[in-house]
């Protein structure tokens, strides 16, 4: 080090003396500067999150020993109670956090608008051990244009919640029926079946199981069956729920779902949502990620537990990843970057894990008890974690709402329609109906390119 050290030294002291000899004065030109003051650090930076009560005050717990290190800049918190609500706010005019907690599903939105700076590089510089901790598809997930755009924080696979009292596996294996074992890691389509027509009381109003009819509520079925939900899985132009994988499996899946003797009908629904009636005992199973948990215990009469989404074929889930974003106007990078690094400590994590909510992306955090839980409710928490291996989640696009808005009379049809169902003209019509949403410039292209209607044809 001394030595390159005097290298420079002679470098810099060669080139000031070339600089004196070749003026054309007596006083040598000031040379330019070549470096930049380092820009001033700021008073105060802001902390984006989301969640129900419980979770901002966790992350407040969080900011808190932050905040006390007089060496650290004080954090404040900013809070909305739903990623939707933190994206209204934005799009009306609100500063961007300079960290803020982000939706895979907005990545898309949050490139476009330009919000925010990839973190890769920013975190490697601080040992942040990537390929130890996290899961290689959660970073893949969080991933555009070659780099690391936010920073894995939590996972959302969807399992199935079943009431142990109306789904009562012992009592259904001394019946002959097909059940699962008491520890069992997964289970097949017609064990579900099962499971949903034993847990049908039509005496006590009870139903079985209840399914969103959503893309969302039917893909795990359709991913299982050997089917696709979209015909790429990263730049999609449209469904493909009538291809002859898709309904194949929807065919399986939908003789249970439409079946109005162990599923809620619309009726109900309007009445009340699935959850409410699951909290009342009055239905088998529903499905839902890990943020269902604390609201099921707060039922204390409610005794339930979990199980992955069962098995057409293969096992298959969905979710989403919720991720640490820095914000592309941070006066700060470098500050924002070891503040991430805080957040996504174990400790950090672990304090949010506790509430119940969160299924943390930090593969450490996922293994312990802070996460697990043992002796609460559900008794099998580690399947939230093997459900991630088989999670898919929906492709980078900013119009996956609008997609459900525009095809969601149909998908009514599939579910709740009376009478025989014609699965090809319906899933067709899914088809068409998504790719003026996915594929905007094709559809258009496509309807200029159409021939004008003739006076013949118009007679």
């Amino acid at each position: 080090m001394r030595k390159n050290r005097m290298v420079a030294i002679v470098v810099v002291a060669a080139v000031l003396t070339t600089a004196a000899c070749t003026g054309d004065s007596e006083e040598p030109t000031p040379p330019d500067p070549t470096t930049s003051a380092a820009p001033p650090v700021p008073e105060q930076l802001t902390f984006g999150v989301v969640g129900p009560h419980d979770v901002q005050r966790a992350f407040k717990a969080t900011v808190d020993p932050w905040n006390l290190d007089p060496d650290n800049v004080d954090v404040e918190i900013r809070s909305w109670p739903s990623h939707e609500a933190m994206r209204t706010d934005i799009e009306d005019g609100a500063a961007v956090p300079d960290v803020f907690l982000a939706s895979r599903s907005d990545l898309r939105w949050l490139l476009d608008n330009e919000y925010t700076q990839p973190v890769d590089e920013l975190l490697d510089e601080r040992g942040v051990e990537f390929g130890d901790n996290y899961t290689r598809s959660a970073l893949e997930e969080l991933s555009a244009d070659d780099h690391l755009q936010c920073m894995p924080y939590g996972v959302t696979p969807h399992v199935v919640y079943y009431n142990k009292r109306l789904v009562n596996f012992d009592r259904m294996r001394n019946r002959g029926l097909e059940a699962p074992d008491e520890d069992a890691t997964g289970w097949s389509f017609e064990q579900f079946v099962a499971a949903a027509e034993f847990a049908s009381r039509p005496a006590r109003g009870a139903k079985g199981v209840h399914i969103d009819a959503t893309i969302e509520g039917l893909a795990p079925f359709i991913d299982s069956g050997g089917g696709s939900v979209f015909d790429d899985s990263e730049a999609p132009t449209s469904l493909t729920f009538s291809s002859d994988g898709s309904k194949d499996a929807l065919e399986r899946t939908l003789e249970l779902l439409r079946n109005p003797q162990v599923t809620l009908d619309e009726t109900q629904l309007d009445e009340a949502p699935a959850r409410r009636w699951f909290l009342r005992g009055k239905l088998g199973m529903i499905a839902g990620d890990r943020s269902l948990v604390p609201v099921l215990r707060a039922k204390a009469d409610l005794d339930f537990d979990v199980l992955p989404m069962p098995r057409l074929d293969g096992a298959a889930t969905v979710g989403d990843v919720t991720a640490l974003c820095m914000s592309a106007t941070t006066p700060a990078p470098s500050i924002a970057a070891d503040f991430i690094v805080h957040e996504i400590g174990a400790d950090s994590v672990s304090l949010v894990s506790r509430t119940g909510y969160l299924q943390p992306a930090n593969v450490e955090v996922a293994l312990s008890d802070d996460f697990l839980q043992p002796g609460r409710r559900p008794e099998h928490a580690e399947l939230f974690n093997s459900s991630v291996r088989s999670m898919a989640v929906a492709p980078l696009v900013d119009t996956l709402a609008e997609l459900e808005e525009t095809v969601a009379p149909q998908l009514r049809q599939l579910v709740f329609g009376v009478g025989v169902l014609d699965l090809d003209a319906v899933t067709t019509e899914i088809d068409e109906a998504s790719r003026p949403i996915l594929d905007p410039e094709a559809a258009s292209e496509s309807a200029s390119e159409s021939p004008e209607p003739s006076e013949t044809d118009a007679q």
